[in-house]
């Protein structure tokens, strides 16, 4: 049985765009939490309905306690509904991912994005749901892919208000986790960049996508048509989107978070120098050009 603070974050973003926002820093790692601030309101501004922040996108399981605790309070202060990730850490302590949830309750989010955890991932969601007592999202990562089996467990834990399904190549996985949510009666958060307009037509109802960490009027046109029913311009919006992830969600995969950055860059959402993912592979000479030559074209 689902309990009453999953229902209530399950239908507060149900067909609402959650921009997973990014962290600007600085080549040397430097992040200014009202350069932060500055760029979630510009976010919120544009049409996202709430932020996930410090999940992989926010590059979440590198930062350290102080910083994620003042991004939170910048993002908590744009009067949107926060989802904080949590966890993610390579050998990390469900306790240590508990605190974090924590933390998180304690400055105002409305609930958690759970990294996945691939020990016990039941137990440890129950650890987080009873150390905050935040609404959780399962993360179902092409990384890191949950069996079925254990899908289904998830989405019969009364903390879990949905799922977000980020399998990025693999649309019968992404089926599956949806359909399965809906049967649940939990809410289908699509994550997948490159596969948007499918994962709605598939039973999504929700986004939750790193390609709203910059150009958010792009994103949220697709939504928002899908969910108006507006069909034809359902499909416009969608070719305009799919332009955009095919050089920002490509290989090397993980330089998204760079890509993202130099957009908000150049839609003056952020100064050049915090446009910096230090986290991130090496990208080619030409990344750079070849995404605001398609950014400008849209």
């Amino acid at each position: 049985m689902i309990d009453a603070r999953a229902v209530a974050l399950r239908d507060r973003l149900r067909w609402r765009l959650v921009a997973a926002a990014a962290t600007p820093s600085t080549a040397t790692g430097t992040v200014v939490p009202t350069v932060v601030g500055a760029y979630l309101r510009r976010l919120v501004a544009d049409g996202a309905d709430a932020l996930a922040v410090l999940a992989h996108t926010g590059r979440g399981p590198f930062l350290a306690e102080p910083l994620r605790a003042d991004i939170i309070r910048q993002a908590v202060r744009t009067g949107v509904p926060v989802v904080v990730g949590v966890g993610g850490r390579a050998g990390e302590r469900t306790e240590e991912v508990a605190g974090q949830a924590v933390q998180a309750a304690e400055l105002g989010a409305a609930g958690v994005l759970v990294f996945p955890e691939t020990d016990d991932p039941i137990r440890h969601h129950e650890a987080v749901w009873r150390a905050a007592g935040l609404p959780m999202l399962a993360f179902d990562l092409y990384l890191r892919p949950y069996p079925a089996d254990v899908v289904t467990r998830l989405l019969d834990h009364p903390g879990v208000a949905g799922v977000k399904v980020a399998r990025l190549h693999d649309a019968v996985a992404c089926q599956r986790v949806l359909s399965a949510a809906n049967r649940a009666g939990r809410l289908a958060v699509t994550g997948e960049d490159r596969m948007f307009g499918p994962s709605l037509m598939w039973g999504a109802q929700a986004a939750l996508v790193g390609l709203a960490a910059a150009a958010v009027p792009v994103t949220a046109a697709v939504l928002r048509a899908f969910a108006d029913k507006e069909y034809a311009e359902f499909v416009t919006a969608s070719e305009r989107l799919d332009r955009l992830a095919g050089v920002t969600f490509t290989d090397p995969m993980d330089g998204y978070v760079q890509r993202m950055l130099w957009i908000a860059a150049a839609e003056q959402r952020i100064p050049d120098r915090y446009a910096v993912d230090p986290f991130g592979p090496t990208l080619p000479a030409d990344d750079r050009e070849r995404v605001l030559r398609v950014l400008a074209a849209l």
